[in-house]
């Protein structure tokens, strides 16, 4: 019973800040602090399991994305199926790439997944342009229909679904850091020869984390797609390629809830920034160089050993 409340209790303690921080913050804040941190969450696996820097990441939010939006445009109306879908597309999309993308490593992988933003924004935005309606973007707000329970149609309930949703992403994610593949990924990424010598596929546990991480990163896509209603080739712009890596360092690469601290100390700066400068893009980097500099473990990696020690005294290293 102890160890099960254990298990649980740092992934309660993060969805009972975010529904506080529902409390006090804009509605429209929290949604977006929500998808972001599913769309992080793939990012953080991936640098810090696996270790695999991706500037890829926003061709498999688009992927999700469009995915979703075609449903909701042409075929159907229900915003649950129409997620539904866009993680079956980024299922799919990370099931075909994946084999050919984990046989590299390093530079090259950061880069072939860089080509890829690429060649799908491009896609989206000119070659597709009879499907995609280009810069124009696909318009479903009005053609979906309200869900039972939730009405993902209601922003206010958006915001309930995306909550629930972020539960189960990381509880899903904290339980196979536990398991024997967590460890193997992690070993794949510090000792390869190893991992190989006792009997594992290297590119077995690649493949399979490139495709959970980038499947969780087209759930996102999916997500905002629901949100906003709306879809355009902006959403999956090379431009924003290293806004998830940036706040994967910003909250600690590889600890379980940097992801949502990133989040939301990412859009928060930005948003408070932007209504202040105009270039707000160059003062954030600034400050994250210096937060960089002076926590190099991102935020919370530098304030988990802190928080258990003072508030978990007996029992610091159960949480990550």
């Amino acid at each position: 019973m102890l160890d099960t409340f254990v298990w649980w209790r740092g992934i309660a303690l993060m969805i009972a800040l975010l529904c506080g921080l529902s409390l006090v913050l804009p509605l429209p804040f929290m949604n977006e602090v929500v998808i972001f941190t599913i769309y992080v969450v793939g990012c953080n696996f991936m640098i810090g399991r696996l270790g695999y820097i991706s500037f890829g990441q926003p061709a498999y939010l688009a992927i999700g994305a469009y995915s979703t939006a075609f449903y909701l445009f042409y075929f159907g109306s229900n915003p649950l199926v129409g997620i539904l879908v866009g993680v079956l597309g980024g299922l799919i999309g990370s099931l075909l790439i994946g084999p050919f993308f984990v046989r590299l490593r390093s530079d090259y992988f950061a880069m072939v997944n860089l080509a890829l933003a690429v060649v799908v924004f491009y896609l989206t935005e000119k070659v597709l342009v009879s499907i995609t309606q280009g810069d124009n973007g696909l318009w479903f707000m009005t053609q979906m229909t309200s869900t039972p329970v939730l009405d993902l149609t209601i922003p206010s309930q958006f915001l309930a679904f995306g909550i629930i949703v972020t539960f189960f992403v990381f509880a899903f994610y904290k339980y196979l850091d536990g398991t024997i593949y967590g460890a193997c990924c992690l070993a794949t990424k510090l000792n390869e020869d190893k991992l190989q010598f006792i009997g594992y596929s290297n590119f077995s546990i690649r493949f399979l984390g490139f495709v959970i991480a980038n499947t969780t990163t087209a759930l996102a896509g999916a997500m905002y797609a629901v949100y906003l209603g709306f879809v355009s080739p902006e959403m999956g712009s090379p431009s924003r390629a290293a806004e998830p890596i940036i706040v994967t360092l910003l909250g600690g690469v590889g600890t379980l809830f940097g992801p949502v601290v990133g989040a939301i100390a990412y859009t928060g700066m930005k948003d408070v920034i932007s209504n202040m400068i105009g270039n707000w893009e160059l003062f954030i980097g600034f400050l994250l160089v210096f937060i960089m500099l002076v926590a190099d473990r991102g935020i919370w990696g530098t304030l988990e050993p802190i928080l258990a020690r003072v508030v978990f005294p007996k029992s610091r290293n159960t949480d990550k």
